[in-house]
């Protein structure tokens, strides 16, 4: 099964996230997308994020009649902050059956050199990257990163 991860803080979730998640859903090969909710992420600061439970209901209740869509605590139970290469290897390790497309936006890609590991991940991982206005994607000419029109 072809899974898109799609991380974030969802502070709080919103119609934009469905969108693009549905956009993805109807012209990728993905056959789920799950939504791995964050709960301290290391770029921002946690002063401004609303509690990781209360996030976490908002994002089930958001979900609840998407069938092939998912709300993901999985980080809730991995050591904190959380970094995006960590909690790979661990779906890797309980779900190696699962092929892993990850999910973010140009922003987070034109930050992705401050992220753990980030030549790993480029390296090892296929990228489904939507535009979002303002952010330039100068490393999209690698084979394992694709730039969505969402």
């Amino acid at each position: 099964m072809v899974v898109g991860l799609y991380f974030g803080s969802f502070n709080p979730v919103h119609i934009g996230h469905l969108i693009i998640a549905r956009h993805i859903l109807n012209q990728e090969d993905v056959d789920q997308i799950w939504f791995i909710l964050s709960p301290q992420n290391p770029l921002k600061r946690q002063a401004s994020i609303l509690n990781e439970y209360h996030r976490q209901h908002l994002l089930q209740l958001c979900l609840e009649d998407e069938a092939k869509m998912k709300c993901s605590t999985i980080e809730f139970k991995l050591p904190k902050p959380s970094y995006t290469i960590d909690t790979l290897r661990h779906l890797e390790e309980k779900y190696p059956e699962n092929n892993w497309k990850i999910i973010i936006g140009s922003d987070s890609l034109q930050n992705i050199v401050k992220w753990k590991n980030s030549e790993k991940l480029l390296k090892d991982y296929r990228f489904l990257v939507y535009k979002r206005h303002g952010f330039v994607n100068d490393i999209s000419q690698k084979d394992n990163i694709k730039i969505l029109e969402a």
